[in-house]
């Protein structure tokens, strides 16, 4: 086949070196390189945010990835970018009219309305990731939530029509019900992890204490890291390493403010904030924590749990979004109450106290991420869906 993939605030390239790239980027990247070694070409279009950007450029593994001439040649926060989701869709369509693709995957909400309105007349069937939702941030961040007014309307419209709605776990299916998007609609494939960068076997990073929290994320609010600062009370001789952040943290208003709640608490000397790490550094780092915490409010899926487990470490996380879907309580790890420092600081202490059940939980993580999560799983899965999404297009416009 060959797929158009829209990614239109995230390269695949920042996934490959760069460390502030999120977890889109790491998925787009992932998986156009998975359907890749299926067989299949993939093209991946995202906006161009650097004026010495090539138009075109061949990623190492071997999909194509497209910069796309959208808004002014520089980078800029996603949440302007919709005014310019106009020229990126014109630009689609002139570039289909020489290779049409058979299924265009969009990722992201602005994505998705470039893709409907660039496929709407030309038959292509559109798979289209929110990777999150619009009604969800609103509903958490409130007044906060710097979103244009219009996402959740123009969500809705994707969903409408979309070909197929992937979700990446259960609980984002009950909000597109919600939402209004149709049942038949929606199907579940999840994010996915590399196994070959985050395995059990591998160097380990050094540490000062006798135990380790590591927690990794941007650092915002909701990402739950001040929960962990103020739980870390309750969990004697350890050491909490929070991964995340830009290079110089000195000016980050985050980072001071975890810094004056690691001080009103009395744990300043057991709180580290590492900064951004090297994506290819972060198995060492977290193959050296006896648990990974990932505590945010809420949290649309989350890689991180998936990069801890493996690793073969346990996971103390929020039970929010993806997180009640990846970690399974009792078996891979501990489920807490978001925003719930007392429970957080107990779990914590639990167990640490009892290294067999850590053990435990690491060898279940280690065995559900094979079975369930790898990168070629999720590449079939997702095959599958595109093979399926032609099926029913190529029914829809038969004579």
């Amino acid at each position: 086949m060959r797929i158009a993939m829209v990614s239109e605030h995230a390269s695949p390239l920042a996934a490959l070196g760069d460390a502030d790239a999120g977890g889109q980027n790491v998925h787009v990247a992932a998986l156009a390189a998975g359907l890749v070694r299926r067989g299949h070409e993939v093209t991946v279009y995202t906006r161009r945010d650097g004026r010495t950007l090539p138009r075109r450029v061949g990623a190492p593994d071997g999909y194509e990835v497209v910069h796309v001439p959208a808004g002014p040649a520089k980078r800029m926060d996603k949440d302007d970018l919709l005014p310019h989701m106009t020229s990126f869709s014109r630009f689609l369509v002139n570039d289909w009219q020489d290779r049409r693709p058979d299924v265009v995957h969009s990722h992201f909400w602005m994505s998705g309305l470039a893709s409907v309105l660039a496929a709407r007349h030309s038959h292509i069937p559109v798979v289209h990731t929110y990777h999150a939702l619009g009604t969800v941030k609103r509903r958490h961040q409130g007044a906060r939530d710097t979103s244009p007014p219009d996402r959740i309307a123009v969500e809705r419209l994707i969903g409408s029509d979309a070909d197929v709605v992937l979700a990446t776990c259960d609980d984002e299916v009950e909000e597109l019900l919600v939402m209004g998007v149709r049942r038949q609609k929606i199907t579940v494939v999840p994010c996915g992890v590399d196994t070959k960068l985050f395995a059990v076997d591998g160097p380990v990073r050094g540490r000062t204490a006798p135990h380790r929290i590591v927690s990794v994320g941007r650092l915002v609010p909701r990402k739950g890291f001040a929960d962990l600062v103020g739980a870390l009370p309750l969990v004697p001789d350890a050491e909490l390493v929070i991964v995340g952040g830009p290079r110089d943290l000195r000016s980050d208003p985050e980072a001071r403010r975890l810094r004056a709640c690691a001080e009103a608490v009395g744990v300043a000397d057991r709180v580290h904030l590492a900064g951004q790490v090297a994506r290819s550094n972060m198995p060492a780092l977290l193959r050296s924590a006896d648990v990974v915490a990932c505590v945010p409010w809420y949290e649309p899926f989350g890689i991180v749990p998936l990069e801890a487990m493996a690793c073969g470490v346990p996971v103390v996380a929020s039970a929010v979004g993806g997180l009640t879907d990846t970690v399974v309580h009792g078996v891979t790890g501990v489920l807490v109450p978001p925003r719930d420092r007392r429970s957080l600081g107990r779990a914590l202490r639990t167990l640490l106290a009892d290294p067999y059940r850590g053990l435990t939980y690491g060898i279940a993580g280690k065995d559900r991420v094979d079975a369930r999560y790898t990168w070629e799983a999720i590449a079939a899965r997702t095959e599958l869906v595109y093979q399926r999404a032609r099926a029913s297009e190529e029914l829809a416009v038969a004579p």
